[in-house]
């Protein structure tokens, strides 16, 4: 089969998806239940979809770097070669659901076989005057490439094109930017996206020449001049400005974080963090578990903000479940740099439950990308419990591949609760769990230790007596060394 063939198949099929990317799945097996609580949350969510009429067409270039982006009429261009074109295809594929969840329209696609990108245009000349040519014909206002262009390689496929060209890192950042709520969210995103943006200020015609400085932009002539900054010199250091701000403020909410979490600490009470690719299905499962009513969506990067909730082991023993933010391949290091506050949730967990989409055609380099994350978090020494979520979409066959993918997972279904009730169990076994037997008489002004108790311990018996409360506890040793002195017996 010839390289056209094979490439123009990938990008039919990748358009042939109906009204959602593939990545997506239908609202139909995606939607939110009974579980999920009222999700007040959807229709301020829904407001933020982008709306057509602002063109990014660059007939006045000078302004071009610093008009807000708008995603609406997209085509797709990616190369195949150094990876087999069925990797390329999901990668694409997951390129368009990323821009449809920005709020833009697919159109059309472009990928071409090539070892290396082109250092100067990422694609070959010939393919970049034939995408040109595509833009025309299909009237598009954007070209998102499937990678990271270099600041010059991105300068370069514009001017051929004419129109705006951003890569996958802006489209997540933009995303990111729709999606953040919290003080700290937002804060985390703007830092993102400055940081994105520095090395890629472009400046045209006069935005490029020196500036009179001192007096002389006043007329007042011969000995006050002085070279000044340029437009994009000034921008350049506000930029700079506004980074060293938000670094302060994420850095001055960390202590806050660091208080809840350290009471969780001080009461032993064991954490457990969701994590997993983006759509997997976390957000669903914490509520099908806590019935926190956290936003669901079927879209790709629906959670931002960390949730936590409390949750108890079938024995009455409390821990709590943290929701995080969703992992995607070549998640943008700015990103991942801006959010390790967030993915903090996770590197202070006793237990990672890694949610893995059972219905997604490549699971395996999911596992592959999230497994990748927490080791950058530092959090690979932490237990993990693999589940496959959605299972009830997938068929015997796929089943029994993802067995042997990775053996010894559990396979459930947030959306029928199917596999739940063993979940809750196998996490009830894996945190960490009381394992000192002890009798002990606490003195009624002790109280606090007997609130303690019922926290993060498993009470056998109680009995209140005329010296203070007699108890019989599974105790961790910890707990054990701090009701030194009331303890009348142990195992």
């Amino acid at each position: 089969m010839s390289e056209p063939t094979q490439s123009e198949a990938a990008i039919d099929r990748i358009l042939r998806r109906g009204a959602k990317a593939e990545a997506l799945g239908s609202d139909e097996t995606h939607g939110h239940g009974d579980y999920d609580g009222d999700q007040l949350d959807l229709e301020e969510r829904s407001a933020l979809r982008r709306v057509a009429g602002l063109s990014t067409e660059l007939e006045d270039i000078t302004e071009v770097e610093y008009r807000q982006l708008r995603l609406e009429k997209v085509l797709l261009i990616g190369l195949w070669g150094s990876v087999p074109i069925q990797e390329a295809e999901n990668s694409l594929r997951e390129l368009a659901a990323l821009a449809e969840t920005a709020g833009s329209e697919v159109l059309d696609g472009l990928l071409q076989r090539r070892q290396n990108p082109d250092p100067a245009t990422y694609l070959g000349k010939g393919k970049a005057q034939e995408l040109r040519e595509m833009v025309v014909a299909t009237g598009a206002d954007t070209v998102i490439a499937d990678t990271e262009l270099a600041p010059s390689q991105r300068r370069a496929l514009e001017d051929v094109v004419k129109v705006k060209v951003i890569d996958r890192t802006a489209v997540i950042l933009d995303i990111f930017a729709q999606h953040a709520k919290s003080r700290e969210g937002k804060a985390q995103v703007e830092l993102a996206q400055l940081e994105y943006l520095l090395p890629r200020l472009r400046g045209w015609g006069e935005s490029m020449s020196r500036q009179a400085g001192g007096q002389a932009a006043g007329g007042v002539g011969m000995g006050s001049r002085g070279p000044g900054e340029t437009k994009i010199e000034l921008d350049r250091r506000r930029i700079n400005t506004r980074m060293a701000k938000l670094r302060k403020q994420i850095l001055a909410m960390k202590p806050a974080r660091e208080t809840k979490r350290s009471s969780r600490k001080k009461n032993q009470v064991p954490a457990v963090a969701i994590a997993g690719y983006t759509n997997a299905g976390k957000s669903s499962l914490l509520n099908r578990i806590t019935s926190a009513g956290v936003l669901v969506e079927n879209a790709l990067f629906a959670t931002l903000d960390p949730t936590v909730r409390k949750a108890e082991t079938p024995d009455g023993r409390p821990f709590t479940i943290a929701d995080t933010v969703g992992f995607v391949r070549n998640l943008p290091h700015q990103l991942v740099e801006a959010f390790r506050s967030t993915f903090e949730e996770i590197a202070e967990s006793d237990l990672i439950v890694h949610v893995v989409d059972a219905s997604h055609p490549d699971p395996a380099s999911q596992i592959a990308t999230v497994r990748n994350v927490i080791a950058e978090v530092g959090a690979t020494d932490i237990q993990e419990l693999v589940v496959f979520n959605k299972i009830d979409l997938v068929d015997e066959t796929q089943v029994m591949a993802l067995r042997g993918l990775v053996p010894g997972a559990l396979e459930v279904s947030a959306r029928t609760g199917l596999g739940i009730d063993a979940l809750i169990a196998k996490i009830a076994e894996l945190i960490p769990q009381p394992n000192l037997r002890i009798e002990a008489v606490i003195p009624y002004n002790r109280g606090e230790l007997v609130s303690k108790l019922h926290l993060n311990s498993k009470i056998l018996s109680l009995e209140y007596i005329e010296e203070g409360t007699k108890l019989t506890a599974l105790v961790r040793p910890e707990v054990a060394a701090e009701l030194e002195g009331f303890i009348t017996a142990r195992e």
